[in-house]
């Protein structure tokens, strides 16, 4: 299962475990069974600390069970976790193992208090760059307090359950048996659910925070661009925001970061929130922001969902944007019932059916493309009269057998029997004819709306919903400027928003010294 080079990087890693682990897989007859009991007869020679037993008795097979010897932790994979839950597996690992999380004490503190008993499932694919931090959130907490239970399922190899639940996104969490949450979700926000006194501990806790010199709304690209530039003038700079890393954290590859030649959503994103930790900007995360005040004079106030309230002497918008919505009937019905937006998460969820794509840009194209490698046949439905992605994407996506392109088409329709999505209906633009493709699912990919909504009627936005600024960054509010893809700022890219950023941070710092010699 694992070749010489991982081999290597796995057995140094395992150095760092520190107490014994055992691995009890629960084997059948299928050829995934022989895999698992490859893996883990390999890892358990990686380390002296690890051993494997291939015993078990949990009704899913194949699945196997970690846990620190002589405890009870409820960590479980239904799964091979390779590709991108490797990461997953590792860690588990060396948490089991005694070796320390990242995370802060006092959120350790907080899952060992959690009262009562937590039985998760998580649903999720290996392609699946979303699921990771899902999986590992949960793994983590099941490590940390024996009454939380977790079992990572790979819903390829548990197709039967797939269905039985009518599972058409991933990742879905069921807790206890009943629906939890689907879509990434982070240590955070899972607490957030779960520990009912979390939100009002949280607003009493951030309203003890001092005047920021510079606060920043949203940890994407532009925050952090925007939190590191201020920071390193030595002035008191916070971010507050739902997550670190924005929109790239659902982000697969990156390979347009000018000096960076490839990296991954999520690794990016962890890098973003490192170099902020770095210089000891205050990180407020899976914080909603509802309300901007800027009074006349004195600080600029940020009224959070939970009731607390920041304050800044300036503030930086940096809100990013998300997918946007087609807008017709069935989309909203059927969201995660065969409507999706990640083909990367949710495409193996569809191998051997078909699918459809709306939209023929850079990310409508590329989605074809990928699903047509899975999916049984793939229709590409672009409201222009051409598909406005680069060339290669349109040469590489008309060679394609299984992709049928129609161009000048508005979809009118996602149809369903209510329970997923059986259909799409599509208007020819021209002839004015509507037609019914018959399908399992349809992944959106019609470009971004900003996160702005809760500004409307406080500061200027564009008909597009776009923060107006001037070429410093500036707003139509003195002291609040902006930056990203929450603003009119043409071309939405990850090196703009992080450009933005720091020029959003410069202009603020140079709003600061103005203000206090003017003071």
């Amino acid at each position: 299962m694992l070749d010489d080079s991982l081999k290597t990087q796995l057995a140094a890693y395992l150095q760092r475990v520190t107490q014994p682990v055992e691995l009890v897989a629960s084997l059948d007859e299928r050829e995934a069974s022989a895999e698992m009991r490859e893996l883990l007869s390999e890892i358990a020679e990686l380390s002296p600390l690890i051993t494997a037993r291939f015993d078990g008795l949990d009704r899913r097979r194949p699945s196997f069970s970690i846990s620190r010897a002589g405890a009870d932790m409820g960590v479980r994979f239904a799964a091979i976790p390779m590709g991108h839950e490797f990461t997953s597996l590792v860690l588990a690992l060396l948490q089991a193992g005694g070796h320390p999380p990242k995370l802060e004490a006092e959120v350790i503190e907080q899952i060992r208090s959690l009262e009562g008993d937590f039985a998760f499932e998580t649903y999720m694919s290996l392609t699946c760059h979303n699921c990771p931090d899902v999986v590992q959130a949960l793994n983590l907490m099941s490590v940390l307090n024996p009454r939380i239970r977790h079992v990572a399922i790979d819903g390829g190899l548990f197709q039967d359950e797939v269905e039985q639940r009518r599972i058409m996104a991933v990742p879905m969490v069921f807790l206890n048996g009943q629906p939890f949450g689907s879509g990434r979700m982070e240590v955070h926000e899972i607490l957030a659910k779960i520990d009912t006194g979390a939100a009002a501990r949280d607003a009493a806790k951030l309203a003890t925070k001092p005047v920021f010199d510079v606060l920043i709304v949203g940890g994407g690209p532009a925050g952090a661009a925007a939190a590191v530039y201020a920071a390193r003038k030595g002035i008191r700079t916070g971010i507050v925001g739902e997550r670190m890393g924005g929109q790239t954290l659902d982000t697969l590859g990156i390979e347009n970061y000018i000096s960076v030649l490839e990296t991954q959503g999520p690794k990016f994103a962890a890098a973003l929130e490192a170099h902020a930790r770095a210089y000891g900007v205050d990180l407020m995360n899976g914080q909603r922001v509802a309300q901007l005040d800027a009074p006349a004079s004195g600080p600029v106030r940020v009224r959070l969902d939970n009731g607390a309230v920041l304050q800044g002497r300036t503030v930086i918008l940096a809100t990013g944007a998300r997918w946007r919505n087609v807008g017709v009937p069935g989309e909203a019905e059927y969201r995660n019932k065969g409507v999706a937006y990640c083909p990367h998460c949710d495409g193996p969820l569809y191998k051997g059916k078909r699918t459809a794509v709306i939209g023929g840009g850079n990310s409508g194209v590329e989605a074809a493309i990928d699903l047509a490698g899975i999916v049984e046949h793939v229709t590409l439905i672009e409201f222009a009269p051409q598909l406005k992605a680069d060339a290669v994407l349109v040469e590489k996506v008309r060679s394609l057998p299984n992709v049928t392109l129609i161009l000048n088409a508005q979809t009118t329709e996602i149809v369903g029997d209510g329970q997923k999505v059986t259909g799409l209906r599509w208007k020819d633009r021209t002839s004015g004819t509507e037609q019914l493709v018959e399908l399992a699912g349809v992944f959106v990919q019609i470009g971004l709306v900003p996160n702005t909504e809760w500004l409307k009627g406080t500061l200027e936005l564009s008909k597009h919903g776009e923060i107006i600024v001037d070429a410093k960054g500036a707003t139509s509010l003195p002291g609040v400027f902006a930056a990203g893809d929450a603003t009119t700022v043409p071309y939405k890219q990850i090196i703009i928003a992080a450009g933005d950023g720091a020029k959003a941070a410069l202009s603020a710092f140079d709003h600061l010294i103005r203000h206090s010699a003017a003071a």
